[in-house]
């Protein structure tokens, strides 16, 4: 790679510097994939990690949403990694399908298409980062965004020169350096139209309200960088602590997480600590902090509340424990029957085997792994399905004569806890309650 000298560009020896001080990029053949939008950041970037040295890839994605501007804008790219001698990979994307799957903005929905591809993009090329033109005046923004949406520790930091795959070679460097490289390269670039309109809010922030900031509070942005510094700086013993927080008061129950809101609560006393140490430790779901906060004052004693986070998780309290679920398990009544046979072994949704015997034979035994049913009940070829519970759903267990409870008692007597609830099957004949089964017990 290209070693710094004081012939270099002060924004190329920055970057080189940036990536030696984190170990960004490998010193070997593998590709790094450049995300390049052909606006000045991304284009600055590609061309000098081409100069260092690095074995670049160029990735542009057009999302449509601009009409000609994004043809346009992927024409530059094109012309760009022409004159460079860079091979560039488009990906066209449909936005409006994406949200209507999803629900996500405009912003979120582009960004997860995005890296998504970068990820495939990774394993196709055997790539060994993908690297993004985040610069100096980004981070700013992105802690003033933080700040105003009220964010944990973890939103102050600011980003990160890596984080997973993703690399950013240039958030030392400031705006006016990147210009002025692009300039003694004659590099051109493309202006998205949509970054002059307030319709956003990092716009608004970056065309309104930092420059009145930078006006009346000379050398605010190095102050909110030394800030976030320290905050990083700070971040390894807060996370230590968070662990340890994590190890104390989550459990794992097969596929289920489970906090013990009592526990918490019991030890820290005061809600509204308690409700920030849930927070940090659910961060990897991202509940809000109303939600930690809603979660804390029901207290150790609700039962049957719950809390989507976004159309990822599910948050269910019962009785001081909160079970964490993903969503995607988590499915209407109607979508989550499915039709079963007697007549042979199931194996789907839980594992049942079916065996059947004569009259004669018949000992009936106290064992909740088993269930006895009378022949007949497959005459006139009835419907059977196994479903998840549902309010309401009744049994008549065996010698009531005529008597019927409800499960939800029957759960409530059985100490059932909501993550237990949501793992029982219902088996049914023409839509009516047969029996129970409890899903661990057929593992």
């Amino acid at each position: 790679m290209c070693a710094v000298s004081d012939k270099m560009h002060p924004f190329a020896a920055a970057v080189a510097a940036a990536i030696d001080r984190h170990g960004l990029l490998r010193d070997d053949d593998r590709c790094v994939v450049v995300a390049l939008s052909g606006g000045a950041d991304s284009v600055a970037l590609l061309a000098v990690l081409d100069e260092l040295g690095y074995n670049c890839l160029a990735a542009h994605c057009n999302f449509h949403l601009r009409g000609e501007e994004s043809q346009r804008d992927m024409r530059h790219c094109e012309k760009i990694c022409d004159r460079l001698g860079i091979n560039l990979a488009v990906r066209d994307f449909d936005v409006d399908k994406r949200r209507k799957a999803t629900g996500e903005s405009v912003e979120m929905a582009c960004r997860s298409l995005r890296y998504d591809w970068f990820d495939s993009l990774i394993d196709r090329e055997r790539a060994q980062a993908v690297a993004v033109g985040h610069h100096r005046e980004d981070q700013i923004e992105t802690l003033m965004l933080n700040l105003l949406r009220g964010t944990g520790i973890a939103g102050l930091r600011g980003m990160s020169p890596r984080r997973g795959f993703v690399v950013r070679p240039m958030l030392d460097c400031t705006r006016e350096q990147i210009m002025d490289y692009l300039a003694s390269r004659s590099l051109d670039y493309i202006t998205d139209s949509s970054n002059a309109s307030d319709d956003y809010r990092r716009n608004r922030l970056r065309n309104r309200v930092l420059p009145v900031l930078r006006e009346y509070f000379p050398g605010a942005d190095d102050a909110l960088l030394g800030t976030m510094a320290t905050l990083r700086a700070c971040a390894d013993f807060y996370d230590d602590c968070v662990d340890e927080c994590r190890r104390r008061y989550i459990s794992r129950d097969g596929a289920v997480d489970r906090v013990d809101v009592a526990a918490l609560l019991a030890d820290r006393r005061d809600s509204e600590r308690a409700a920030h140490v849930l927070y940090e430790m659910l961060r990897d779901v991202r509940p809000s902090m109303t939600q930690c906060r809603d979660i804390i004052a029901a207290g150790a004693g609700a039962s049957g509340l719950h809390f989507d986070v976004g159309t990822a998780y599910r948050l269910e309290l019962d009785r001081g424990l909160l079970s964490i679920f993903s969503l995607k398990d988590t499915v209407a009544d109607t979508d989550d029957e499915t039709e079963v046979s007697l007549r042979r072994d199931i194996l789907t949704p839980v594992n049942i085997v079916v065996t059947e015997h004569p009259i004669a034979d018949f000992r009936p035994e106290r064992n909740p792994a088993v269930a006895y049913l009378d022949v007949t009940c497959l005459e006139g070829n009835p419907r059977f399905a196994l479903r998840r519970y549902r309010r309401g759903d009744r049994i008549e267990p065996f010698g009531m004569n005529g008597g019927s409870r409800l499960l939800s008692d029957l759960f409530r007597d059985a100490g059932y806890s909501a993550a237990d609830k949501r793992s029982v099957r219902v088996l049914t004949r023409d839509d009516v309650t047969v029996s129970y089964t409890h899903l661990r017990a057929h593992e």
